[in-house]
């Protein structure tokens, strides 16, 4: 399994499973010093995710929110990049 662009990694779930998955993007919350990344597994491109960016020297990993506050905030992001014109525009391309 092999990432097909740059918006492309492998995880390893809980088990030990690898996952392709896809970032759609990323941002920064300031006041908690925390990064998220919007992604999806390649085989599930439906469900949107979106967890912790953690880089660690050359390693990247995803820790999946769970906090409730988090996740509200998480969503009310989402809506607004999916309801951006210029993000409309980029997938109708």
């Amino acid at each position: 399994m092999e990432p097909q662009n740059e918006n492309q990694m492998v995880v390893k779930d809980d088990q030990g499973n690898e996952h392709l998955i896809e970032m759609l993007f990323t941002y920064e919350n300031e006041e908690r010093g925390v990064n998220y990344v919007f992604f999806f597994d390649v085989n599930n491109p439906e469900e949107i995710m979106v967890g912790h960016l953690i880089e660690e020297g050359e390693n990247t990993r995803i820790d999946m929110v769970e906090d409730e506050e988090e996740l509200d905030e998480a969503e009310e992001v989402l809506n607004a990049w999916q309801e951006d014109p210029k993000i409309q525009e980029l997938k109708k391309k």
